[in-house]
């Protein structure tokens, strides 16, 4: 019995929007030494691209892993309406309690695209490009297995590149 034939589908897009790099469980000060100058109070834009995969079997009666009109549907209504030309931290409760990092912004196009697909198991990849030198891949939850440990702390210098989501 043959194997049916597995492709990636990629739709890229890109959006504009303002951050303040600012952990509210943090103090202003441990803020500042973490996020340096992504910590400014009056915040800074990007424009960034993000591309979202799906990976699946190629259907035999559509030729197609996925409909790639769902899929622009989907970025149309989590991405562009919710997120372009927004304030992360303002205009988007999912940031009220947790910082606008790449990290999180990756996290929140994921859980939302999902609720948006008819096959949510499609979804492989948001991958977003804060700048040309800093992208951002998620691939859905990490399962931790006691192996594994997260370095939280970072530390600010004159710019943002030495942090990873956020550096110029």
């Amino acid at each position: 019995m043959s194997q049916q034939p597995v492709a990636f589908l990629t739709r890229r897009e890109t959006f504009s929007a303002c951050h303040r790099l600012h952990s509210p469980q943090l103090s202003d000060a441990e803020n500042l030494e973490i996020f340096g100058k992504c910590n400014n109070f009056h915040g800074h834009g990007h424009n960034y691209t993000v591309e979202l995969t799906v990976r699946g079997p190629i259907d035999q009666r559509t030729g197609m892993v996925l409909n790639i009109t769902e899929l622009k549907d989907a970025i149309e209504t989590v991405i562009m309406k919710r997120l372009d030309h927004k304030n992360l931290d303002k205009d988007v409760e999912y940031f009220a309690k947790i910082p606008s990092t790449t990290e999180n912004l990756a996290v929140y196009i994921w859980d939302n695209i999902r609720t948006h697909l008819k096959k949510p198991e499609l979804l492989y990849e948001v991958k977003i490009f804060e700048t040309p030198k800093n992208i951002i891949t998620y691939r859905g939850p990490y399962q931790l297995n006691g192996l594994y440990s997260a370095i939280n702390k970072r530390t600010a210098h004159d710019s943002c590149t030495n942090i990873s989501s956020d550096s110029d």
